[in-house]
């Protein structure tokens, strides 16, 4: 067996903990760090997600909204000192309606992220004195809106989203939001932390030596056979293995998962425009099937449920440059709890599926139906909370520390998680946001019966 030493092991290395690792050696100066992983950096689900941010979240209170609008700051501050390597851009999140009930409801979410800092709500409702819309450009992030846009004048949006169907009778534009290239990011800060003596080893997690209520050592395995690292800091950064590795140190974390599938198919008819932000329909929806589809669904146990109302949330958006015409398209109409199976499965109506639900909201793929080209399918595993909040902070071992159960939001929150994570670790000032994340909170009677009435976790 092989005996080294490191200040602070780190295991995994997705999106979350490559951001642990970079703000412990580059901003906070400590230069043994492991991060460890039995896969390369970022190939399990960090690169499985649209690679999205938004700070546009629910309360109760302002929590989410501080880490997302901190994380966002630390996103730009890279982009800006890597000549933005990562593509950070800033075209925003549009939420799209055809029920004229929504609208109510559009607003009073636009006041509260108003209300919990995501910036001021614009009414746009085709009047004399309101104010001037301003469309997202395609590229960068720099002097655009906060806030968000809200959109009812019907002139307006023909005018913006003529793809749009024309049953759409409202837009809502949340607009400190965009996307970037998450494996860009990742390996950015990666390399940043190898530079200030992060130590990556691809290596597999068998056991931890707890001694007296503290860390002591972690085992490790790899091609080569086994080998003992001396520390007395453990990161469980393990994604959807979080809670194997906390029952490691004796550890239950209240996480469950689900599976979320990514389809990425050749738009080549350009029914989606190259310059559209992040499109997401509110409304449930009944899949476009013609009569005749409908008579041969009904037939068969295995199809009729495809004749059944979707829950709202199909959400899709361009990706790549002009020149390219591939879109991603999520649509999580499935969120049953799920236990970790690799290889996964999927349902294999799942690409028909979310093609028809995304054509209810821009008709032009319609033409598709029939004839998609083929599509790449992709997905992993969510990994979270009962109310989709992530764990940050120290475990009750002494020594050890989480960061996880970020759902579908590591990407955006890493940034931020990281910069929490690393003054956990070193007993530095904690922003205020902090103990909103930490495991404690589940042991305070208050929050457990916030629990029992929680209603938006925020999940798209």
């Amino acid at each position: 067996m092989i005996s080294s030493s490191a200040d602070v092991v780190i295991c995994g290395a997705g999106i979350a903990g490559i951001s642990a690792a970079f703000h412990l050696s580059v901003k906070r100066g400590i230069k043994n760090v492991v991060l460890m992983d039995e896969r390369s950096p970022l190939s399990l689900t960090s690169d499985k997600s649209t690679e999205c941010y938004r700070n546009w979240w629910p309360g109760p209170g302002d929590a989410m909204v501080r880490l997302m609008n901190r994380s966002i700051d630390i996103l730009e501050e890279l982009a800006r000192e890597s000549g933005n390597l990562f593509n950070l851009n800033r075209r925003g999140y549009l939420f799209a309606t055809a029920d004229p009930a929504r609208i109510a409801t559009f607003k009073r979410v636009a006041e509260e992220a108003a209300e919990l800092g995501a910036g001021p709500v614009r009414d746009h409702m085709g009047k004399t004195g309101n104010p001037l819309y301003l469309p997202a450009p395609p590229q960068g992030f720099e002097d655009q809106p906060t806030g968000s846009d809200l959109i009812t004048d019907q002139g307006l949006i023909r005018k913006h989203f003529p793809y749009l169907s024309e049953s759409t009778v409202a837009v809502i534009h949340p607009r400190r939001c965009g996307w970037l290239n998450a494996q860009q990011l990742g390996m950015y800060m990666l390399e940043r932390a190898r530079e200030h003596g992060t130590t990556f080893l691809q290596a597999r997690l068998e056991g931890v030596d707890v001694i007296g209520g503290g860390v002591e050592a972690v085992h490790l395995r790899d091609g080569n056979g086994a080998t003992k690292i001396s520390t007395h800091y453990l990161v469980n950064a393990a994604g959807p293995f979080l809670p194997h590795v906390a029952r490691m140190i004796g550890v239950n974390l209240p996480v469950y998962h689900e599976l979320h599938i990514k389809i990425a198919f050749r738009d080549y008819l350009r029914a989606v425009a190259r310059e559209a932000p992040l499109l997401i329909w509110t409304d449930p929806t009944l899949l476009p099937w013609s009569a005749e589809e409908r008579v041969t669904l009904a037939r068969s146990e295995e199809t009729e449920y495809l004749l059944n109302e979707f829950p709202s949330g199909v959400h899709a958006r361009p990706e790549g440059g002009s020149d390219s015409d591939v879109v991603l398209l999520l649509w999580t109409y499935d969120i049953r709890p799920v236990e970790l199976v690799f290889p996964f499965t999927f349902d294999p109506h799942y690409p028909e599926i979310a093609l028809r639900g995304l054509a209810v909201m821009i008709p032009g793929l319609s033409a598709y139906f029939g004839r998609m080209p083929k599509p790449v399918v992709d997905g992993g595993y969510y990994t979270k909370t009962r109310e989709n909040r992530p764990l940050i902070g120290p475990l009750p071992v002494k020594g050890a520390y989480v960061i996880g159960a970020f759902s579908g939001f590591g990407i955006m929150a890493s940034c931020a998680a990281g910069e929490l994570l690393a003054a956990h670790l070193t007993g530095s000032d904690l922003p205020c946001y902090a103990p909103a994340f930490v495991l404690e909170r589940y042991q305070d009677p208050d929050y457990q019966k916030l629990l029992e009435s929680w209603a938006d976790t925020g999940q798209l």
